[in-house]
Formats: structure tokens, sequence, C-alpha cells
């Protein structure tokens, strides 16, 4: 009993206290912590990586499973040794079977998994915090896998990027990380996805940055890059750290092939988006003839994708040998041109009767039959100019998925680290760019985006049911403060601004219009910085933050005031540019309880 008495008595310091943290104190570190980021970046990075491994394993199993060949587009038109008897008819088969399968999955566990998944991921970052079904990692990876397996002709980067989201999304859940973090681990997700995917780490860095963030930021940067460096490393371990396609040197050695580079821009931007119109132009094709049960979609529309895989069986699955044969001058412009326009027919289909797979791929594929055709014709016409054809095809596939997607970043870097081909960086960044510039004349939407409104949603606005958002800016936005003049002395501003309860406020030039707006901060910081100098005058400090018209929805005008160094934003006309109102925080926060009033 004494021995006891003691022992409960005796000094918490002296007692022996268990190794470690307790596993509530290292969740909260986990997640506030400086090295919590990226140690959990370092843990999506690594799922990634493993989940590719699984994904590419899987896609192979179920090729040689239903063609009996671990690329049938490599031997287009040979038959399936598995049942010899059919010959090269198989194919009108395959494709119904791998539906009756991966149809009734989908809509019964995650009918988020159909289609082409990047769309997904990138609402969910922006309207839904980042938050992603974990079971939607499993039901992807076998419905996009069996997909291509029996012949979908799709691709299989918005399968992974959608796998590895929903592997950061359900750490983020474990962790019980902020709505902030949440969004990071789900890019980072995607960026190990692309970067095991295709050996291109620095492609899924910035894809995830262009493309399902919309933003650059270091922090997000840093643990994009320990994610797509972990995945990277499983990846080059399981399948080799070779390039994704083999070509020879290219030199540009006239400048008029400059010229050409930058008309195929142009030509590949036309592509781009006729691409993106014909996918949901046949998808709208697809709805409106189906009238039974979904999960019976996939396996009925089967029998179309497999008669146009019977008359062009290079279509079958993703069809990188194809790809290659055409970098390499192995077809003619008229076999060029119909495996382009195939391509664009089997992907659609494969997309519109509930096939599961990216359009990355597909897009890629689409430039390279486009710029091999647009390089044979340049080199007829001009023999001793033109150059290489392979050069055309490889800122054909660049400048295509450009013209489809508009990420001009990701485009460069991902055609650079998938071909290991530096010598044609110069007009693929032409081309890139201009194929950016006319999609963006061209359409409103890219490929990922259109599908989003198609359903109603914009990205850019609040999310359904959200009761704030949706209402214009001029009805919510408050009166306009009182302007400092551009002469105005910073002592002056100083007690101006204190005494208007903002913590910022617009600034007049000379003349009377708008200069900008000048906050608190800088002025503070200024009159530290020279206590004892002659007063500055404020207008040199007035900065103009991005504009926020009064026509604009709420929703759309959040971001410019988040983003803003003050309390609130002027509000301009939309026809002359000049203040009409103030939105601040206050403001924005007002209207929920007047809507909900």
């Amino acid at each position: 009993m004494s021995a006891i008495h003691t022992a409960k008595n005796r000094p918490a310091a002296a007692q022996k206290t268990p190794i470690g943290l307790p596993p509530s104190r290292r969740l909260t570190d986990l997640r506030s912590a400086p090295w919590g980021l990226p140690v959990l970046a370092v843990v999506v990075g690594a799922g990634a990586g493993a989940g590719s491994i699984v994904f590419r394993w899987c896609i192979t199993t179920f090729t040689h499973l239903f063609s009996g060949h671990g690329d049938y587009a490599a031997s287009p038109g040979s038959g399936n040794p598995h049942v010899p008897w059919l010959g090269p008819y198989f194919v009108l088969i395959a494709p119904v079977l791998g539906g009756l399968l991966y149809g009734p999955l989908v809509y019964r566990f995650a009918r988020e998994a159909r289609g082409h998944g990047v769309p997904e991921v990138m609402v969910a970052v922006a309207q839904r915090g980042g938050r992603i079904s974990p079971k939607v990692a499993v039901v992807k990876t076998l419905a996009s896998a069996l997909t291509i397996g029996s012949g979908g002709s799709v691709g299989r980067e918005g399968p992974i990027v959608q796998i590895g989201s929903t592997l950061g999304s359900t750490l983020g859940r474990l962790a019980k990380v902020p709505e902030g973090r949440m969004k990071l681990l789900v890019a980072c997700g995607a960026a190990g996805g692309i970067a095991a995917t295709f050996n291109a780490p620095l492609a899924g860095v910035f894809f995830a940055m262009e493309l399902i963030l919309g933003t650059f930021s270091t922090e997000a940067f840093g643990a994009a890059v320990l994610a797509s460096v972990t995945a990277s490393v499983i990846g080059r371990a399981a399948f080799g750290d070779v390039a994704f396609l083999s070509l020879p040197d290219f030199h540009v050695d006239h400048l008029a092939q400059y010229g050409l580079f930058a008309a195929l821009g142009v030509v590949a931007a036309l592509v781009g988006v006729g691409f993106s119109r014909i996918l949901y132009l046949i998808e709208d094709a697809c709805d409106w003839l189906w009238r039974g049960p979904e999960w019976l979609r996939p396996a009925v529309g089967g029998l179309a994708l497999g008669l146009v895989l019977l008359a062009l069986p290079e279509m079958y699955g993703v069809g990188y040998p194809v790809l290659q044969k055409a970098t390499e001058g192995g077809y003619a412009v008229g076999f060029l041109l119909l495996l382009l326009a195939g391509k664009m027919l089997a992907t659609s289909l494969t997309i519109g009767i509930g096939g599961s797979g990216g359009v990355f791929a597909p897009s890629l594929f689409i430039g390279a039959m486009l710029g091999a055709a647009y390089g044979i014709g340049a080199h007829d016409l001009l023999p001793g100019t033109a150059g290489a054809v392979g050069a055309y095809a490889l800122v054909g596939m660049g400048a295509v998925f450009a013209g489809a997607s508009r990420a001009p970043i990701t485009a460069v870097v991902i055609l650079f680290e998938l071909t290991g081909e530096y010598s044609i960086i110069l007009p693929l960044m032409l081309a890139i760019v201009l194929a950016t510039a006319t999609s963006r004349v061209l359409s409103r939407d890219t490929v990922y985006t259109l599908k989003l409104r198609r359903r109603g949603i914009d990205i850019e606005g609040p999310a359904r049911g959200a009761r704030l958002g949706a209402q214009r800016v001029d009805a919510v936005m408050e009166p306009l403060p009182s302007s400092l003049s551009w002469s105005t002395p910073l002592p002056d501003a100083a007690d101006l601004l204190s005494l208007s309860g903002h913590g910022a406020l617009p600034v007049a030039d000379e003349a009377g219009a708008y200069a900008g707006v000048v906050t608190a901060q800088a002025v503070a910081e200024a009159l530290a910085e020279q206590p004892d100098a002659v007063p500055t005058q404020v207008g040199r400090l007035a900065e103009r933050p991005a504009p926020v018209t009064a026509d604009q929805s709420l929703a759309q005008a959040l971001n410019t005031l988040l983003a803003a160094a003050g309390t609130g934003v002027p509000v301009l006309d939309h026809a002359h540019g000049e203040p009409v109102g103030w939105l601040s925080h206050q403001s924005a926060l007002r209207a929920v309880h007047t809507a909900g009033a």
C-alpha cells in the first residue's frame, strides 16, 4: 500500500510518461504545424504512385483478357488468340462485355466515375471544399481499366487524376485538415497521378496548378512538387525512366518554319475546339437515343463502338503505338486524316455510351495525326524549308491539347517531358500560345468546363443551393466612401482612413478620375519607413485591384474581394469604369441575412 501511495503522490515531472505524443496531439500538429502539409503531400504522392501502378496493371490485365494482346493498337486487325475462330470480329463483342461489367459498377456505386474525371475534380475543389467520396478511387480504377481494356478509345490521365485526387481528399478527411489544405491535398493527388503515370513530374505539378486549383502559390507549388516527386520515384521504379516517345533530333533550319508552326497552332485550336463540340454533341445524341436503364447503356452502346473498331481497329484503347508510328511518318496523309476523324468519333462514342476514361490522350492522338498530315503537306509544298514531319506531329500534339484545355504551361511542359525532346521547344511554345489564344476567341469553355456548364455548374460561381453568390453586386454594395485626392499627405490620409471605418479608400487623380485604392496598411508602412521625411502624396501608394463591376454576380466578385489587401473594393460602372459603390465583407454577409429574411 505504501508503494502505491508513493506512486500516486509522486510529482508529475518524476512520473514516467508514455513515449511520443498522444494521438490527438499528433493529429493536431499534422493539421496545423508547418511540417504537416509536406508530410501529408508526400503520403498523398506515395498513394498516387501506388495507385498508378495498380491502375496500369488493371489496364494491361483487362486488355489481355479482352483482346489477347498487351496493346491491340500495336497489331490492329489481328485476331484474339483466346477466341481465334472469331478472327478480328471479336472487337464487336469486347466492348459489349466490358460494358456489362463497368456499367452496373458505376451506376450502383459511384456515378461520378463515369466520363473523363477531371471536371469532377475541378468542381470538387471549386465548390465542395475538396471533398470526394473515397469509393470513387476504387470504382474509377476498375471502370476505366475495363473501358480501356475492352476497346474504349479513351486515355488514362483523367482516371488517374480522379484516383489520386480521391486519395488526397480521403487523407485530408482522416487528418481533419481545414478546407484550404484539403484542396491542396486534392491537387497533390492529381499531380502525383500524372507524374507517376506519364513519368512527367513537372507536368504533374503544372497540371494541378493550372487545371485543378486554377491558381499559383508558393505553398501549393511546394506541396505539389513533393507529391509529384514522390509519385515519380515510385512510378519510375515500376515502369522505368523512359520517355513516352522515341523521336530523332529536330532542328529549325529556316526562319520560315516558325511561320508554318504558327499556322499549325491556329489550325490546331480549331481542331481542339471542334473535338470538344463533337464530344458533347455525340453525348447528347446518345442521351436522346437511349431509353433503357442507365446500367445497361454501355453494353448496348458497345455494339456501335465495336462497329467503329472493326472498321478502324487502330482506335482500340489509348492508341499510343499508332501515335508513335504517325510521328515517324508511317502513314499517308489520307489515312492520317481518317485516323483523326476516327479518334474523335471513337472517343466521343466511348464517353457518350457511359464509358470511363480521359480525353487528354485522345487530344494528343488527334494532334499527332493533324501535325503529321500538316507536316507532309508542308514538306510537299516547301521541300527545302519545311523540315522533319515528326516535328509537326509533336507540335500538333501540344497545340490541340492546348486548344481543347487552354492550359498552355501544362501543354508545353508535358510534351517536353513525355518526349524528352528539347530542340523543338521554341516552335512548341509558339504554336501552343497561338492555339490557346485562338481557342479563347472561339469558345468560352474548355473541354473540361463545358461538361460542367452543360450541367448548369459554373465553377467560378456559387455552388447549387448556396445562399451567398447568386446576387448581383449592385444589389448588395454599399455607398461609395469619399475619395482621397492624389495630393493628400500621408499623415492626413492616415487620419481619414482611421475615421472612415474602412481599411481602404479610393483615390482620385488631379482630374477627379478614379486612380486606384490605398490601404491603411500601405500608409502605415510608408510612415514607418520614413517617419521624419516630408509627407509623401498618397496617390503614389494607390493600386488598382482587379475590377469588380456592378453587373457581376457576387460569386465572381468574392474572389477579388477575398484577395484584396483592405476590407473592401470599389464597384465600377461597367460602361465607364468609374466607382459607383463599395463592396465589403460586411455587405457580402449582409446579403445572406437579407436572403434569409
